[in-house]
């Protein structure tokens, strides 16, 4: 998972243009049932690993508070030395090599400074301490008494007056503005976020002189802006995804940067560089994990992904939305940048791959979470995911989910036609329409590329087949328009949906994904 593979983002860490990390392994020996692996095997092997790792362990043990106390804050100031030392060299002397970043490891009881027993049991030191130790202070006085010991030990008359309040003397050594762990920039990223320069994505737009008469590959298109994003953005945007990003047909932003690599390098490798603005693990956790920090402290980020493996993400997904949602409610917290997941090599255009990399469910987990926060887009061309894109790499605090294919498709909109629709998320194409603007007999409607075709290609067999039968075809490039307005703020209103789709014909929808959503 995360934890295991983040171990090894030291590889990916330029000393020059990139802050340190310094990690702090807490050894407390248990989880809430069961010891913890790295507190039970050797120390030696567990040096062993970390150093295998690329890290240089310091180790600070023991299980007095005030001894413990001093040597981590020794530990501390030495690695936090250590680790400036390092930076200069790269920075000053020139020093090119990946360096092998200190780290600490804590050991410590769990439950320290705890009750050592309940109940005649070990709990300081034992997985027993996890969550809640003494459970039955209300109706047990021998419970009672054991947590007023406990809650004593950190003798509360030394640290309040009699009216509850911190003494003066104590108040005094809190830290004031930036200074104050809530109210530094770094943890509230909104206040150094700062717009992107967009180029126009007008300029990269594929040229449709009809509807369906020309292909292009639509994530190929997009990687041309991206490469411009890049380009024109160099210290504040990254992509960051699992080993795809050529498979995705976004190459073209090897045109404008590399992918940052502090690893050993070979003649045969392309495009790694100890520098650069594309991250690729294949550790589709991690990436979510990096991209998550790049924008909490105030950045802008792209998270290309194949469709059916975003799914690793699912729990990582779920935490990233509730914080946006909490977020909302709290003034002094500010917008960030959204997290924007680009899903190609999908459901329907898996010629090679097959069953094993087809899972478009995705988005039905996405559209679980608060309408305030999620958003899905499936344009039907490249011309609409241009559009889009530039839509959600201008908006703060969503989570944006795009679907789009690589392969070559036709394309249907100009660029006018495509910003038009994609404005409006949901609209009836009246070129390919059979209803002369009236009511119809039947609505086909589509959401997604592939359905797109698919729809398209019914309506000519229509017809052909059936000239008298009037068909309407709507698109939804908006999946979230299908919502009534007041469950959705893109929500369609009920006269607007009627308007599209008739309060009384027969639809046919055909859809990317699972149709029990739509």
């Amino acid at each position: 998972g995360a934890l295991a593979t983040s171990w090894h983002s030291n590889k990916f860490l330029d000393p020059v243009t990139d802050g340190a990390v310094l990690p702090v392994l807490h050894l407390n020996g248990y989880k809430i049932a069961n010891p913890t692996v790295l507190a039970r095997i050797p120390r030696e092997e567990l040096e062993s690993y970390l150093l295998g790792c690329g890290w240089q362990p310091h180790f600070v043990a023991g299980h007095e508070p005030l001894d413990v106390h001093r040597r981590l804050a020794v530990t501390l100031d030495a690695v936090h030395d250590e680790i400036a030392d390092l930076q200069r060299r790269a920075r000053q002397d020139g020093v090119v090599e990946r360096f092998r970043w200190p780290m600490v490891v804590l050991e410590t009881p769990k439950g320290w400074t705890g009750p050592t027993e309940v109940d005649g049991l070990p709990v300081e030191g034992t997985w027993r301490s996890h969550q809640v130790p003494v459970a039955q202070v209300r109706t047990d006085p021998g419970h009672l008494a054991v947590l007023e010991e406990w809650l004593r030990s950190y003798r509360p008359e030394e640290l309040f007056d009699e009216g509850g309040a911190l003494r003066p003397e104590l108040a005094a050594l809190s830290p004031v503005g930036e200074r104050r762990m809530g109210a530094n920039p770094h943890a509230n990223g909104g206040l150094l976020l700062r717009d992107l320069d967009l180029p126009d994505f007008r300029d990269y737009a594929v040229d449709v002189p009809a509807p369906g008469r020309v292909q292009a590959e639509d994530t190929r298109v997009l990687g041309a802006f991206l490469r411009d994003v890049v380009s024109d953005n160099p210290h504040n945007f990254r992509v960051m995804g699992p080993d795809e990003t050529a498979s995705n047909r976004l190459d073209a932003l090897y045109e404008a940067t590399s992918k940052v690599w502090l690893a050993e390098t070979r003649d045969t490798d392309e495009h790694l560089a100890p520098r650069g603005r594309v991250m690729e693990m294949l550790s589709e956790q991690n990436c979510q994990g990096w991209l998550e920090g790049y924008l909490l402290t105030g950045r802008h980020g792209w998270f290309p992904c194949y469709e059916a493996f975003i799914h690793i993400v699912d729990s990582m997904f779920n935490q990233h939305a509730k914080w946006l949602k909490v977020t909302r409610e709290l003034p002094w917290r500010r917008p960030i940048a959204s997290l924007n997941y680009l899903l190609t090599s999908h459901v329907w255009r898996q010629d090679h791959n097959g069953f094993s990399h087809q899972d478009p469910g995705f988005i039905d987990h996405v559209v679980n979470k608060k309408a305030s926060v999620v958003r899905v887009y499936l344009p039907p061309d490249a011309n609409c995911l241009l559009s889009v894109a530039d839509h959600c790499l201008r908006s703060r605090d969503y989570v944006n989910v795009i679907v789009a294919g690589k392969q070559p498709d036709q394309q249907w909109l100009s660029m006018d036609e495509a910003v038009r629709h994609c404005t409006k998320g949901a609209g009836i194409w009246e070129w390919a329409s059979s209803d002369g603007g009236g009511e119809p007999d039947v609505v086909l409607a589509c959401a997604g590329d592939t359905p797109t075709v698919e729809v398209l290609a019914a309506t000519d067999l229509l017809r052909r087949e059936l000239p008298d039968l009037k068909v309407r075809v709507v698109n939804v490039v908006d999946l979230m328009t299908l919502q009534p307005d007041t469950e959705h703020p893109h929500g369609l209103s009920d006269a607007h949906f009627d308007s599209l789709f008739t309060a009384d014909r027969p639809i046919v929808f055909a859809y990317h994904g699972y149709p029990w959503l739509i």
